[in-house]
């Protein structure tokens, strides 16, 4: 069901399929040692007092240890969840909305959760 064009660039249906895997790999591939840090310090920091809490986390290593988990943690979150839209939604107005609502929730998860990290190191 392949065109002869396809067939000699090598490339699928859509033609960017292989840019979000290595997305996606990379993304999790980062989000190991990143998941590892971040529960390493939220289990370190259960009990203590709001004090210690909030001094432990206005320090810069802790700080942008959350800002990188974050970070990719949305984006792969935005990824995967684009990639179950656009292979489950079949309308093309509902995937358009969809996508756009996923992009939209991306974005506000990511600044809010951001806002509070850096609220939070700089107060």
């Amino acid at each position: 069901m392949r065109s002869d064009l396809s067939r000699v660039r090598h490339l699928g249906a859509a033609r960017s399929g292989t840019g979000w895997l290595w997305h996606m790999r990379l993304t999790s591939l980062a989000l190991l040692p990143l998941t590892i840090g971040f529960v390493f310090l939220v289990l370190s920091l259960v009990g203590r007092p709001y004090a210690e809490v909030h001094a432990t986390l206005s320090q810069p290593f802790p700080a942008i240890l959350m800002l990188l988990f974050i970070g990719t943690g949305i984006y792969h979150m935005q990824l995967g969840m684009r990639t179950i839209i656009e292979d489950y939604i079949h309308g093309e107005q509902s995937k358009d909305w969809a996508l756009a609502a996923n992009m939209f929730f991306s974005v506000a998860v990511g600044l809010t959760c951001v806002y509070a990290v850096l609220r939070l190191s700089f107060t």
